[in-house]
């Protein structure tokens, strides 16, 4: 066989199954995003300011401590946000990163995708090759009854299993739920050991060090949290118009505020 025959053959190949796809800096950006073959650079990165987040102060100090403890290499938790929607998990996750790369921290962002966790293993291959701080997000997190097997997984990469996430990576995981695969009352009638079948289904959230709940907000906090946005806006509102807004839509939530926010901003002819 020539040569030139084999780098044919060569070229071919290479052709059928190209190499992967180069993975961005991990020293350069403020934050990432993983879609199960290779790490993509976020440059416009502009989360919500820390401070805008209103009622939710409890958790807002757990979580800056908590991410303070890893940006510093200190030892900190893999924590769930947990709660109603619109509560302000996601956004708490991004400003707390943002903020503390405002401080200086050299800490980033790496965001995948609920459809991605069987590459996680891969991920962390790539992330233990620097030794930057990361939080590993995911978001909206939930297993119904056919996806415990990918919650099992997921538990052994928190914990204890051969492709566990590196030291430098922690997960910070939103979910509606408590203990994010669902529950049900008839788990207490299973004939075959109630009590294991609710422990393998709570041992998910179990692996999470730091469990914060977001819950539906009052009039009161809604409110507030309408007035933090409208006056980082420099707008004027009206209480009884932005509580008007939540009820046509069924909610009183951090997103709605802004929601309300925006719509007003749009009729004052600004931009947001």
């Amino acid at each position: 066989m020539t040569d030139a025959l084999l780098i044919r053959i060569a070229e071919a190949l290479e052709r059928l199954a190209p190499p992967p796809p180069s993975c961005a800096d991990l020293a350069a950006f403020p934050a990432y995003v993983w879609d199960g073959r290779a790490i993509h650079a976020v440059e416009a990165f502009a989360p919500v300011d820390y401070a805008l987040l209103t009622g939710i102060d409890a958790q807002k100090g757990a979580l800056l401590d908590n991410s303070r403890r890893h940006a510093a290499g200190h030892a900190a938790h893999d924590v769930l946000l947990w709660g109603a929607r619109g509560t302000g998990k996601s956004a708490a996750v991004a400003s707390v990163v943002g903020l503390l790369q405002a401080e200086g921290q050299d800490i980033a962002l790496m965001q995948c995708a609920i459809d991605e966790l069987a590459s996680l293993p891969a991920l962390f291959a790539l992330l233990r090759g620097t030794t930057r701080p990361f939080i590993l997000f995911l978001d909206d997190l939930g297993f119904e009854e056919q996806g415990v097997g990918d919650a099992r997984a997921l538990r052994s990469l928190l914990q204890g299993g051969t492709a566990a996430r590196p030291a430098n990576v922690r997960l910070y995981v939103t979910s509606n739920r408590r203990h994010i695969v669902p529950r049900h009352l008839s788990e207490q009638d299973d004939p075959i050991n109630p009590r294991d079948v609710v422990d393998d289904k709570m041992a998910l959230s179990d692996r999470f060090g730091l469990s914060l709940g977001f819950h539906a907000l009052d009039q009161d906090a809604y409110v507030a949290i309408v007035g933090g946005y409208a006056a980082k806006l420099d707008l004027a509102f009206d209480p009884l118009e932005a509580i008007q807004w939540a009820t046509q839509r069924g909610s009183r939530s951090g997103r709605v505020a802004w929601q309300y926010v925006v719509d007003l901003a749009g009729r004052n002819g600004l931009s947001v």
